[in-house]
Parts: C-alpha cells; structure tokens; sequence
C-alpha cells in the first residue's frame, strides 16, 4: 500500500511566494486572505486564497508550487496558478446537447424562417406571409400555369390584334 505523503513544510510556509506568483495574473486587489495549503503529492503544495472578484463569490485563487529534493526556499518552482470554484460558487448550467434542448416549437419557427428567407430571395412571399392573402392572390403564377385572369387578358389581346389587321389570318 502507497503511503500518504506529509505536507512539505517549506512548500506549506512560501506563502508570499504563492501570492506573488497569483499577482502575474491578477491585480492584488482581487486576491483576498490566504485560506489554506492542501497537500498534493510528495513536494507539491497548493496555497489557496479568496477571491474578491466581482461576480466570483465562492471562487478561491490557487498556486501549486513544488520543489527539488533538499532545495531550499529561493528553490521553489510555481507549476500552476488559477481560479476554481468552490463549494458555494455559482456555476453555469450542465451542458446539454442541441438536440436535447431545442423544444419543437423552436424548430417549426427555424423551419419557417429558412422557408420565408428562401422565398424572398426567390422573389415570392412566402405562405403566412405578412402581406395578406389579397396580395399572394394577385400574384403571377409561378410555374406556367395559366390562370382564368391571365387566359381572359390574352384572349382580349388576340382578339384586339384580330381587329387591328384582317390579314393577320
């Protein structure tokens, strides 16, 4: 069985160490009072201190430092510092899959935009259209098809061409 190992105490006392390595990334003003030093593994530490950034109540700052053995305290390498979450932090939600979050009704209304963005790059009001059913009545036909309003206006241009030249026959 591993044995646990014991806390460095030099790791554990370089606290003003672990602050300065935290205020490469931080200003000093976010870093609040040291909360503790969790012991990682043989010669690594952790210091923790609060964070007294706006909006990361229940966050702590971190710095992980380490050293060789019989090093001294000038010795001591940082290897990480950072933000984590607490036990009280607020977190954002689990991620969830698209496929699972999107409601059905959310889909129609994608469906009828991509429908109305189609037609009006084709040049037609799209159905349900804001428009009105009186407008999409008045619309030519789209696909050759003759309409009884289109066939009467041809007919009536025929019939003028007839009487406008008899040899036309």
């Amino acid at each position: 069985m591993a044995r646990k190992p014991i806390l460095d105490t030099t790791l554990a006392k370089a606290v003003d160490q672990a602050r300065a390595a935290l205020l490469e990334i931080t200003d000093e003003a976010m870093i609040g009072e040291y909360l503790e030093a969790v012991n990682d593994g043989e010669r690594l530490v952790t210091h923790r201190f609060e964070s007294l950034r706006i909006g990361y109540e229940g966050w702590s700052w971190f710095a992980t430092l380490t050293r060789i053995p019989r090093a001294q305290a000038k010795d001591i390498t940082v290897c990480e510092v950072g933000i984590l979450p607490g036990e009280d932090a607020l977190l954002a939600p689990a991620w969830v899959p698209w496929a699972e979050r999107v409601r059905p009704e959310e889909m129609d209304a994608e469906r009828r935009a991509a429908e109305e963005a189609a037609a009006a790059e084709a040049g037609i009001e799209a159905p349900g259209g804001e428009a009105g059913d009186a407008d999409a009545e008045a619309e030519a036909p789209t696909g050759g098809e003759a309409t009884d309003e289109s066939a009467t206006t041809e007919d009536a241009d025929a019939e003028a061409q007839d009487s406008e030249d008899p040899d036309a026959k």
